[in-house]
C-alpha cells in the first residue's frame, strides 16, 4: 500500500474489516504512539503494552471508526486513558512491591538529582497533556518528538505551514511558561 493512502480512505477500508489497512495505519502510528507513551510513562515495556491494547481497542471498535476526525488524536486519547487506568491501580502493585526489596543505589547516583529530573520530566508530560489544545499537541508531538517537518505536518493534517508554525510556536510559549522555575 503506498503512502498517499489518507487516514480518512484508511479508516473507511478498516470499518469494513480490512486487515491490510488496519496494518498500514497500525505501522503509520505505532511509533508515535509509543513513544508519546514512553514520554508519559517512561517505562518501555509498559509503553508496548498501551500501545496493543490501544490498537487492540481501535480493531474491536472499527465499526465506530469516524474518518473524517484526527485519527492521531483519537489513537493518543486511547493511549492517554489507558495510561490513566493504569494509574488507578497503582495502589495494588505498590502493596504487591512492598514484599520486594528496594534497589540499592549505586556509587554515583544522586538521589536529589534524579528526583529533580523526574519533577521536571512530570512537569513537562503535564504541561503538554493539560495545557496545550489537543491540536496544538499533536502538531508539537509530530515536529518535536516524531521528527516531522512543518510542510509534513502540514501536508499530514491538511494544514496550512503558517497554522503549524503558530501552533509550535505557542506550544513553546506554554512550555516556558510552566517551565518557568526549572528554566532560571
Amino acid at each position: 500500500m503506498e503512502n498517499t493512502v489518507t487516514d480518512s480512505e484508511l479508516l473507511e477500508r478498516v470499518r469494513e474489516s480490512d486487515v491490510e489497512a488496519f496494518r498500514f495505519l497500525f505501522d503509520r502510528y505505532q511509533p508515535i504512539v509509543f513513544r508519546y507513551t514512553l514520554f508519559r510513562t517512561g517505562q518501555i515495556d509498559f509503553s508496548h503494552d498501551i500501545v496493543q491494547e490501544t490498537f487492540t481497542r481501535i480493531w474491536e471498535r472499527r465499526a465506530s471508526l469516524k474518518p473524517r476526525l484526527s485519527f492521531l488524536a483519537y489513537v493518543l486519547r486511547i493511549s492517554g486513558n489507558l495510561i490513566r487506568d493504569s494509574a488507578k491501580h497503582r495502589k495494588v502493585r505498590e502493596r504487591l512491591q512492598t514484599f520486594v526489596p528496594p534497589p540499592a543505589l549505586s556509587e554515583g547516583d544522586d538521589p536529589a538529582q534524579a528526583l529533580e529530573m523526574i519533577a521536571l520530566q512530570d512537569r513537562i508530560s503535564s504541561v503538554i497533556n493539560h495545557e496545550l489544545t489537543d491540536r496544538c499537541r499533536e502538531i508539537f508531538l509530530l515536529n518535536r518528538f516524531e521528527g516531522k517537518s512543518y510542510r509534513e505536518i502540514a501536508d499530514m493534517l491538511h494544514l496550512s505551514v503558517r497554522t503549524v508554525e503558530h501552533q509550535i510556536s505557542h506550544a513553546l510559549k506554554v512550555l516556558r511558561e510552566g517551565l518557568g522555575r526549572y528554566l532560571k
